[in-house]
């Protein structure tokens, strides 16, 4: 495993800048995710890494090694692609010995290490079948096993489980992290799924039109994000537009259309003027009782059963609101036109930039 640092990167694309002055620093060991719509520029920067592109500005280093201007085939990464990239003619076992051929490894070692690549992804009992055999999460994993069995410094997976339907996603999530621990990798995850870097990401970083907004791990982000536009990418949230008309030590008093709401330990929005505030679904109270901070009343515009929760979008004084009450905590009995009384605690209540 191995430390990468992205300093102050540039790649342009005729007059599109894809990256616009990219700095990161990975940590050793780290499973670290790009996160961003698509176009935001989280490809080019896994490319960069791999050495597929050459920035035309910045550096790029593992370590202490500048690998800028290295040809991928010497910097020792393992890649794991969107489509897989399996070799159709090939069985399992040969399409994971693919590298160690090309690396000329001694044929008994190269068996040993295949075996020792096969039995980590569980799939050595597959391994004189072609790729056409597999299923897709099957194919997944040799995937996986052809990267890891090169013993690379570092791993690049490139969107590996959006080919998957959603139980396979999920299976393969945790089997990933566990992978990267095991082998001890410092790994770079690209992918567009939110849930999918909350879940198993060390630490990830937002990125929009070519530029890293945030940074920090993934309860850091989800609960403070930085920008309005890591906010609503980063799962449901609501926005309520208001104005900061009191400020004492770290809490902030802001007059909105539901009433003045209190937000505390936001440190870094504005601490005057305009602003929005953001506040996730599950943060909203329905059915308060006397202790809940903020207080309002609105009424029940619908209420969606999804079985674990209840899904319900609120009127409070003309402002749409949506909020996920837990099945068990009576959100099955709301009625549609009902008035109820909310409240959110003021550590959920998110300053940001109006």
């Amino acid at each position: 495993m191995v430390p990468i640092s992205i300093q102050h990167v540039v790649k342009a694309f005729g007059k599109v800048r894809a990256l616009d002055d990219v700095s990161v620093e990975i940590d050793r060991g780290e499973l670290f995710f790009l996160l961003g719509p698509s176009g935001c520029g989280k490809t080019t920067l896994l490319r960069t890494i791999a050495g597929f592109y050459m920035p035309d500005a910045g550096r790029v280093c593992f370590g202490e090694r500048d690998l800028t201007h290295v040809p991928p085939e010497a910097r020792n990464t393992g890649m794991v692609f969107q489509n897989y990239a399996l070799w159709p003619h090939m069985t399992v076992e040969a399409n994971v010995e693919f590298g160690l051929r090309v690396r000329r490894v001694p044929r008994a070692e190269r068996r040993r290490r295949v075996a020792e690549a096969l039995d980590m992804v569980k799939m050595g009992q597959y391994a004189r079948r072609k790729p056409n055999q597999l299923s897709g999460g099957q194919q997944q994993r040799i995937a996986l096993a052809r990267a890891l069995v090169i013993r690379p410094q570092c791993l690049l997976l490139d969107e590996p489980l959006s080919n998957l339907d959603a139980k396979l996603r999920l299976d393969m999530r945790t089997e990933i992290r566990r992978l990267c621990k095991a082998a001890d990798l410092t790994a770079v995850y690209v992918t567009h799924d939110q849930k999918e870097a909350l879940s198993i990401a060390d630490r990830m970083a937002v990125m929009f039109a070519g530029q890293i907004v945030q940074a920090g791990t993934p309860q850091a982000l989800y609960r403070r994000p930085a920008t309005p536009a890591v906010a609503d990418f980063l799962g449901e949230t609501n926005f309520v537009p208001g104005e900061i008309v009191e400020v004492s030590g770290e809490t902030r008093a802001v007059r909105t259309a539901l009433g003045i709401l209190r937000a505390h330990g936001d440190a870094g929005g504005p601490r005057q003027g305009p602003c929005t505030l953001s506040v996730r679904p599950e943060a909203i109270v329905v059915g308060i009782d006397d202790a809940t901070e903020n207080r309002f009343a609105a009424r029940v515009v619908q209420a969606t059963y999804l079985g674990e929760s209840v899904q319900v979008t609120l009127d409070a004084s003309g402002t749409t609101l949506r909020a996920t009450v837990p099945e068990r905590a009576g959100g099955a009995g709301l009625a549609d036109n009902g008035t109820v009384q909310c409240g959110i605690d003021a550590r959920d209540v998110v300053v940001l930039n109006a």
